[in-house]
């Protein structure tokens, strides 16, 4: 019995090419941390999120110089970009002109009616989305002031700034709600889910670095993911993008929700292994990083843990002493010397994908 619930149901959108909500997959996002107006730079790192399985960037564009950029970036990438706009609108009417496929501004620093409408009216005739970009640490005076930074607090923010613009004749928002805590962004979720059909950006904002930030991320995004909520996602990490991305494919794939790229099953070692387990799975992992292909491999320390427990991987090792066994679907195959492990593992998988993937030299 699956623990995720029937995905809640959302208006459908699009980022560029890009379905959003309405049923379609969750997409996987995440955030360039290049200078924007450092196009090669920005290009090379859009290049190799796409790679890592990222479906739509955001950059930022705190200057003119930024926006401008956009003109250069978008043709030479591939997924659709969302220029990132804090407190002056005139960026967002600049990124919209010169390219960007989406808009996020924050409603508590866009500024008044008059320059949202401007926004507004820009992305509209420009048939660009905008998400509404809902922090806890950046909410409108006056709803602290009447409401503190809860998350009963960000969902009137996202539905006051949601009614403005349907006001205006735009309906193209997603919108988001984060905080730097699981509970109150999982609450914000929660509460917005259940008064609006808008889709829905899922993300813990300021997660931290490597553990923290996976940890937050994993619980916060996992938690209402699992409850039918959400459809696109971003991982926040202190760290390169490109683990963001990576992170998220993870969590989407523990929930059986969507899978991309091998699923890699190892065990923590114990006093029984004969072999260095973390340099194998580490060499294995990065040889694999950017194959697309779903394959559940396994890379286990020894018999007693290896085809046995394994016996769902499709392919694997269990280490011995000074050598290993393959196996795949739980049968052992053949025993291998300790020194070509990881070649012969990964020659097997490309004979059963059929296609060269590898990443790096193995050896």
């Amino acid at each position: 019995m699956s623990l995720v619930k029937q995905r809640k149901t959302t208006r459908r959108i699009t980022v560029g090419d890009v379905p959003v909500g309405g049923g379609s997959p969750i997409a996987v996002q995440s955030m360039t941390n290049t200078f924007t107006r450092d196009v090669d730079a920005t290009v090379a790192q859009i290049k190799r999120l796409a790679q890592a399985g990222c479906e739509i960037v955001r950059v930022a564009v705190p200057d003119m110089e930024s926006a401008s950029a956009i003109g250069e970036i978008v043709p030479r990438i591939t997924i659709p970009l969302i220029a990132d706009i804090h407190f002056d609108y005139k960026l967002a009417l600049a990124s919209a002109r010169a390219g960007a496929q989406g808009l996020r501004i924050n409603p508590g620093n866009i500024g008044d009616g008059h320059k949202i409408k401007a926004v507004a009216d820009c992305a509209k005739s420009l048939g660009i989305s905008i998400r509404v970009g809902v922090n806890s640490g950046s909410l409108e005076r006056s709803i602290v002031e009447k409401m503190g930074s809860g998350a009963p607090a960000m969902v009137e923010s996202a539905l006051a700034n949601i009614r403005i613009l349907r006001d205006m004749d735009f309906h193209d928002i997603k919108v988001s709600l984060k905080a730097s805590d699981v509970p109150r962004t999982v609450e914000a979720y929660r509460l917005i889910s259940e008064r609006t059909d808008t889709p829905l950006h899922v993300g813990v904002t300021e997660a931290g670095g490597l553990f923290p930030g996976i940890t937050k991320s994993a619980l916060g995004i996992g938690m209402i993911l699992a409850e039918g909520i959400g459809d696109t996602i971003r991982v926040s990490l202190t760290r390169d993008p490109a683990e963001e991305v990576r992170v998220a494919w993870e969590i989407l794939r523990s929930l059986g929700l969507r899978s991309r790229g091998p699923e890699i099953i190892s065990c923590p070692t114990c006093g029984r292994c004969r072999i260095d387990l973390f340099d194998v799975a580490h060499r294995v992992e990065e040889a694999l990083l950017n194959c697309p292909a779903s394959i559940k491999v396994a890379i286990m320390g020894c018999a007693v843990n290896g085809p046995g427990e394994a016996r769902e991987a499709d392919i694997g090792i269990a280490g011995g002493d000074g050598n290993a066994v393959l196996f795949k679907n739980g049968r052992v195959v053949r025993k291998i010397d300790q020194e070509n492990m990881v070649r012969e593992l990964l020659e097997e998988i490309e004979q059963i994908l059929g296609d060269p993937f590898l990443n790096c030299d193995p050896a």
